[in-house]
């Protein structure tokens, strides 16, 4: 699934050239695609829990997954229906909103490292650090020396948390443009949908072009041998949450965290607790 969905380093990025509604990787459909994501569960919740227990004898390894795309993509969709497959004490979320006034009094990059997670934990974004080279490019709200710089920060930035034992794992949730209009009006025609939908969104669809080219660029600086990004296609949401789940079980399986071997006697300990009132 990596090889299927990652963006060639270094190479120009023309979004109109993926199908949004793909399933590289699956031939089934889905109720096949969503039987083999709950599939994934069992392992998955292995994997976690050996990393967060391999952290306790002093082992820094731990995930960031990066959720990037437009309205309704399905960041938070993820978050739920993957992230759900993990046990939540050893996952780290964080929604990325518009930044504070407190926030922006500092470098671009002050608020990720807050939300860092730390060694042996599954660590989320929803939104990130993209953000400052996304709306911030389509809105214009820094000058392009400034927006050309930021590009290699976050090159060195996540070059710097893979030298710290960090597996960055960035899924572009590629939507389609009609999709999204589909997906704003069930939030308008259902009630309980209703504080989902902001009107704002509406005003967003205008300069679609304008955010398909910001991504091109950020997906084209931004992937790197390292640290490579994923365009994951999102119109069918049972296939996103499937191929993220796919991905992280290929990343967690390469780490391979093992449990950490007891650094007491086990014999011992056993005869005392059984001798014991």
């Amino acid at each position: 699934m990596s090889d299927l969905l990652r963006v060639p380093p270094g190479e120009p990025v023309d979004l109109s050239s993926y199908d949004t509604r793909a399933t590289p990787g699956f031939t089934g459909g889905k109720a096949a695609g969503r039987t083999a994501t709950a599939g994934l569960g069992d392992p998955l919740a292995d994997l976690q829990e050996r990393l967060y227990a391999a952290s306790t004898a002093g082992d820094r390894r731990r995930v960031l997954l990066v959720l990037q795309g437009m309205d309704t993509s399905g960041k938070g969709g993820t978050v739920k229906h993957v992230i759900g497959l993990f046990n939540p004490s050893g996952c780290r979320i964080k929604a990325f909103k518009a930044p504070t006034r407190a926030e922006l009094s500092h470098p671009f990059l002050w608020r990720v490292r807050q939300a860092l997670p730390v060694p042996g934990e599954i660590g989320i974004f929803d939104r990130s650090h993209y953000e400052d080279v996304l709306i911030a490019r389509v809105r214009e709200l820094v000058t392009r020396p400034v927006l050309g710089r930021r590009y290699g920060a976050i090159n060195r930035f996540e070059q710097s948390l893979a030298d710290d034992g960090v597996t960055v794992v960035k899924c572009f949730l590629h939507l389609g443009y009609e999709e999204q209009r589909a997906r704003l009006l069930e939030r308008l025609d259902r009630p309980d949908k209703h504080w989902k939908f902001n009107p704002g969104d509406i005003a967003e669809r205008t300069v679609w072009p304008a955010y398909q080219e910001a991504y091109e660029i950020a997906l084209a600086r931004c992937s790197t041998p390292t640290s490579p990004w994923y365009l994951v296609p999102a119109d069918r949401k049972w296939y996103r949450n499937w191929a993220i789940s796919t991905l992280l079980l290929e990343h967690l399986t390469a780490l391979d965290p093992q449990y950490p071997k007891a650094t007491f006697d086990v014999a011992a300990s056993r005869e005392q607790l059984l001798a014991s009132p």
